[in-house]
């Protein structure tokens, strides 16, 4: 039950994906109802998704988390792609801001695939810890994107943070070599889980840090450098807890 209305709500969000994308090249009218449209789908999205979670007990934590993320990841895509909209708006085909805009749909559409994938494995708990790991890696990878990108942050912290935040890395490290030797599919769930937040995490402190004042411009890029190798390191073993 829960299934058919995610699948069927998050076909409408698709949809909704498209009229924002064309609608840049529209009226403000039909943009403003497109976003309106989109956020009332994500709403009935988020709620549908929360009671199928719901729906698995307390007993199977870890498995709630996979699916609650999920369809954070399709809500910030949704909201990064009407930024990409708005700033699109208006703009000739070939502006810089048109390819931002078909990145941000692109992304948008990756994740509710994720989303759907993620539940068709919630009901076989065979492909549960495969399917938690995929998704996380998919999510690391455009968390490296952003990271990567010259967006400033809009805070910094102190080269301390950053460093604290590896700590987390450190123990995310040590439970996926574990899941990788048990096998156990709720090992390898809480890993992807653990692993999530610790990357994302890392980054955010990473970039925060490499802009603090205090930072020369050689010292930033050694620092962004390091911190896209230490995720480019992570996801290698992400990949070989996957293949085991």
């Amino acid at each position: 039950c829960y299934r058919e209305n995610i699948l069927k709500t998050a076909k409408a969000l698709v949809e909704d994906t498209k009229l924002l994308v064309s609608g840049a090249a529209s009226s403000q009218d039909k943009l403003a109802q497109a976003a309106q449209s989109s956020a009332n789908t994500i709403t009935q999205l988020a709620e549908v998704v929360k009671l199928g979670a719901a729906s698995l007990g307390s007993d199977d934590p870890e498995t709630q988390v996979v699916l609650i993320n999920a369809i954070k990841d399709v809500a910030k895509a949704l909201s990064d792609l009407i930024g990409a909209t708005k700033g699109a708006a208006s703009k000739p085909a070939d502006d810089p801001s048109m390819y931002q805009l078909k990145g941000a749909a692109k992304v948008m559409v990756t994740n509710v695939t994720s989303l759907l994938k993620t539940v068709k494995a919630v009901e076989d708990e065979a492909t549960r810890g495969t399917r938690a790991l995929e998704a996380t890696i998919e999510y690391i990878k455009q968390e490296l994107t952003v990271f990567q990108s010259s967006e400033v942050p809009e805070k910094t912290s102190s080269p301390e943070e950053s460093i604290r935040m590896t700590k987390g890395i450190t123990m995310a490290t040590a439970k996926a070599v574990a899941a990788g030797n048990s096998c156990r599919q709720e090992d390898v769930i809480a890993t992807a889980n653990l692993s999530r937040k610790a990357v994302a995490d890392m980054l955010t402190a990473c970039k925060q840090a490499s802009y603090h004042p205090d930072v020369s411009e050689e010292v930033r890029e050694r620092a962004l450098h390091f911190g896209t190798e230490c995720t480019l390191g992570y996801l290698e073993l992400l990949e070989h807890v996957l293949l085991v």
